[in-house]
């Protein structure tokens, strides 16, 4: 008996350093929310972007970035990892730690609402509810393997953060256009961007911003627009319904699709656009076709 209660007063020793002196954060929350890893994140990140006295301070592939918020005196870190737990739920878990009063909130968490506590589950449910709203705005169907449209093209070159992609289409969109039908070239399908670098550590992409064309032997020659031929892929595909700020969603979805199927994928996605987001109207109706390229075999 005298063994066991020494073993017992260990352990609970163990454990209670454990909790005061080594775990992680002061405080977790978990929720479960029906969407892929890499959604949460990169809402995690747009979130921040609105936020006074907050950024990102690590970011671990797609499924876990640290939010670095200040309250008055108190530096807080969330700590957002996510992970699927089926074909379709994603497991969220938020550690809080406050760098300034670590030990006191491990003390007192336990036993009452402290500040700490009910600053923390507040911070967290309205960054619930903000992910729950844009997944009511947006919809992904991924439809498997298909091949990607072969086209020519006039296109510019782009880089920057995800959430810029869009805003780097509007900036460009008039003057292609522009540049293109003053010289009579003929169009040929809607705009599409075919990512060439995705960092995912960085939260960057570098990008060409496509126009569809004829082919034609009078092409304009500017010191941006450039041509190219689009050859036909496999891939694996998707459609994408919201505004196109956020089709990069339908990324993360592929890549869940190519991990739970054993698929070797390129991380350059090509994206299609059908709408022009200046007419307005739903965005719901917006659609865009989202491909994932395999990855092709070294030739011999």
């Amino acid at each position: 008996m005298k063994k066991a209660r020494i073993a017992i007063g260990a352990i609970l020793v163990v454990a209670v350093g454990w909790y005061l002196f080594i775990k992680p954060s002061d405080y977790i929350i978990n929720f479960k929310v029906k969407t892929t890893p890499g959604t949460v994140m990169q809402s995690v990140i747009s979130w921040n972007y609105d936020l006074p006295d907050s950024e990102i301070i690590v970011q671990k592939g797609i499924a876990e970035v640290v939010q670095q918020r200040h309250f008055g005196d108190s530096v807080v870190n969330y700590n957002y990892s996510a992970k699927m737990i089926n074909d379709s739920i994603t497991q969220v878990s938020v550690g809080v730690k406050d760098l300034n009063n670590s030990f006191i909130n491990r003390l007192t968490v336990p036993f009452s609402n402290s500040l700490f506590k009910t600053r923390s589950i507040a911070n967290v449910d309205t960054f619930f509810e903000i992910l729950r709203e844009h997944l009511d705005q947006i919809k992904i169907e991924v439809t498997g393997i298909e091949k990607t449209p072969a086209i020519h093209c006039a296109f510019v070159s782009l880089k920057g953060l995800q959430v810029e992609k869009a805003m780097g289409m509007m900036r460009n969109y008039s003057y292609i256009n522009e540049v293109l039908s003053s010289n009579n070239v003929e169009l040929n399908g809607s705009p599409i961007i075919e990512v060439t670098d995705w960092n995912i550590k960085t939260d960057s992409i570098a990008y060409n911003f496509c126009f569809p064309i004829k082919r034609s032997e009078n092409l304009p020659i500017t010191k941006d627009i450039k041509y190219k031929r689009l050859f036909e892929k496999e891939a694996i595909h998707a459609v994408y319904n919201g505004n196109y700020i956020t089709s990069d969603r339908a990324w993360y979805a592929l890549l869940e699709y190519a991990k739970k199927n054993n698929i070797d994928v390129e991380n350059q996605p090509i994206e299609i656009f059908y709408n022009n987001p200046n007419m307005g109207g739903n965005e719901l109706d917006w659609k865009a076709d989202i491909y994932l390229p395999l990855k092709q075999d070294d030739p011999l």
